[in-house]
């Protein structure tokens, strides 16, 4: 290039060196990523009207009105294998804060005993690591029992310290088994107005943003907007377990997701953003006066919320953001467990994370339409719930497989979900050997950690006393 240069006027020159040199800047110093992360409660696989796994019709609703949602998936990347790292919410909840799983944290139902989100390593402070400059804020709600605070773990801004009752779950069962008909359905308006305000002030003061926007629709109480409402009350029955107003009040949240992606539009801050959207858990199974002859509100999934089947634990999962092909679909599995070293990863991070982070980044799929592999200390997810009263259990998913054990009785299950995604067809008699490799694999796992056993279970206060007396 110097030789070639020798023929060109000085001036000439001058503007080949300047260009080549804000090239040069502009790789060196390119701006760093935003993220915002959507977080819904309660929300199932199946629950949108674009489906989350494109050959499996069964993964969408057509009765459902989605249209953010399914933007989001057509405009970046839907995980097929998505996961929360628990069937409830406290425990999800404070794996994403931490990248740890709930077994590591021994709070497998809510709050823990032995464990401070605060005292570790925490998303907010992850990105803050890697650049002092960005600003993070976390809106919706927190959970229950978490222990730290938003600002404990690192925020600049948030609502606090809210709850299931915050976004009116009601304080019985008389209300939470009942529905309201409201002018800002449970916050999801209120909520995307707060979230983009703090974007905007960060693009004036030119600040990069991390924002958890953690809506609390569509766990109950169900509520929606009264012309919602009345929309799906014209419509035919609908084809799962849940009543009309529930699809309205999806729909409602829908409308606010709309909102929070107009707000990224009208800020001229999409090309530099990651948009991540997932739930805390899968779809509530059970809905008063609702047609058992039904599919369940997570078929073609097992179960449903509180279960460690597919239907508890399997989630949208979608990504949007700068180097995803639109429309692309991954199909290998991921948790939000992994979402602290992603966005750490993306934001340029390239110290060794702690070694209590049991997630890893997904990076390499989102930049490569989906394939490759999530690099983690094991070799697969790991979920644990051993207090949960109708079922002591814990699996392991290692590509297509997954182990499911029933700590009370010892009984295993092992199935592929590549043919078998209904988790029908136990596999654990005809493949012993693949059944004990993965069993010693997540019971090693569960002791390096010291995770809550069966053995601990906390006995019912009555059942206690009847025993002393003996």
């Amino acid at each position: 290039m110097l030789f070639f240069m020798g023929r060109f006027s000085l001036a000439f020159k001058r503007m080949l060196w300047g260009t080549l040199l804000c090239s040069l800047y502009s790789v060196a110093f390119a701006a760093p990523p935003n993220f915002i992360f959507i977080l819904t409660d309660d929300q199932g696989w199946p629950m949108m009207s674009e489906r989350m796994h494109p050959d499996l019709p069964e993964s969408a609703v057509s009765y459902f009105h989605t249209p953010a949602m399914n933007r989001l998936a057509r405009e970046g990347m839907r995980f097929t294998s998505g996961y929360s790292p628990a069937p409830l919410c406290t425990p999800t909840r404070r794996s994403i804060q931490n990248g740890m799983t709930p077994a590591r944290q021994r709070g497998t139902e809510f709050k823990s005993q032995q464990w401070v989100p605060a005292d570790h390593l925490t998303l907010p402070r992850a990105l803050k690591q890697v650049n002092p400059d960005y600003v993070c804020a976390h809106f919706g709600k927190w959970g229950e029992d978490m222990i730290s605070t938003p600002e404990q773990c690192g925020y600049d801004a948030s609502d606090g310290v809210t709850g299931n009752v915050t976004g009116g779950m009601g304080t019985n069962n008389q209300d939470r088994f009942s529905f309201l008909l409201k002018d800002d359905p449970k916050l999801s308006f209120s909520l995307s107005r707060r979230a983009v305000d703090f974007m905007a002030q960060q693009v004036k003061n030119r600040r990069p943003f991390y924002v958890q926007v953690s809506y609390y629709a569509v766990h109950r109480q169900i509520q929606a907007l009264p012309a919602t409402n009345e929309k799906y009350l014209q419509k035919d029955k609908p084809p799962r377990r849940f009543p009309p107003v529930f699809a309205a009040m999806l729909e409602d949240l829908n409308t606010g997701m709309t909102q929070l992606l107009y707000g990224v539009n009208r800020l001229g801050i999409a090309d530099q953003t990651y948009i991540v959207f997932s739930a805390d858990n899968g779809g509530n199974t059970f809905y008063a006066d609702t047609d058992e002859s039904l599919p369940t509100n997570n078929h073609p999934l097992r179960l449903g919320k509180q279960y460690l089947y597919e239907g508890g634990i399997r989630v949208p999962f979608i990504v949007r953001g700068p180097g995803v092909k639109p429309g692309s679909v991954s199909h290998v599995p991921v948790a939000q467990y992994d979402l602290l070293p992603t966005f750490y990863d993306l934001a340029g991070g390239r110290a060794t994370l702690p070694a209590d982070v049991d997630g890893g980044s997904f990076r390499a799929l989102l930049e490569n339409e989906g394939r490759g592999a999530v690099k983690r200390a094991l070799p697969g997810l790991v979920f644990h719930r051993p207090f949960f009263g109708p079922l002591s259990h814990s699996a392991l998913r290692v590509g297509e497989m997954k182990l499911v054990v029933n700590w009370r009785t010892g009984d295993k299950e092992l199935f592929d979900l590549s043919k078998d995604i209904s988790e029908a067809n136990n596999l654990a008699t005809t493949m012993p050997g693949k059944t004990t490799e993965m069993f010693d694999t997540l019971s090693n796992y569960l002791k390096s950690v010291n995770a809550e056993s069966y053995s601990e279970r906390p006995q019912p206060k009555g059942k206690a006393k009847k025993k002393a007396k003996k």
